[in-house]
């Protein structure tokens, strides 16, 4: 199926679909009530579906998508693109991973810096790991782009 049926709604905002994406577990979901259930979970985890509880490894935008031109159209098939690059499974390129890493560096900052959240010292050392991971890369892509000039 290529677009949600007429008479079904977003089970996240209970309304029409704007801009509807289907998940790898065959459930549509407005692509801005899927991204914020997303930005609501771990920045290291894919989410889960809000109907079956299943993580949520890919989004497949609906063919009605692309007649939509707005800028909170595009913002949103970025936010997709991105989602899917992260949790898809694709091969990423190391470009690609530095470009990612300030979104990324945010959404784990909110998560350690968040009282209300119940990470446990295992999992917020995984994230200060992976953080100085990505800078570390960081600092040598620099460091071997000067290096060539």
């Amino acid at each position: 199926m290529n677009a949600p049926s007429k008479d079904d709604s977003c089970s996240v905002c209970h309304d029409t679909f704007k801009l509807p994406c289907q998940a790898n577990c065959s459930h549509w979901f407005c692509g801005e009530c899927i991204l914020m259930v997303w930005h609501h979970s771990s920045a290291l985890h894919p989410c889960k579906c809000p109907i079956c509880r299943r993580p949520i490894n890919l989004f497949i935008p609906s063919n009605l998508i692309g007649q939509e031109h707005d800028v909170e159209s595009e913002r949103v098939m970025r936010d997709i693109a991105k989602y899917n690059r992260f949790f898809g499974g694709g091969p990423v390129s190391l470009i690609q991973r530095v470009r990612d890493m300030p979104l990324l560096l945010h959404r784990m900052a909110r998560e350690l810096m968040d009282p209300q959240r119940a990470l446990f010292l295992v999992q917020r050392t995984r994230i200060i790991f992976f953080i100085l991971k990505q800078m570390t890369l960081l600092l040598e892509l620099i460091l071997m782009m000067r290096r060539d000039l």
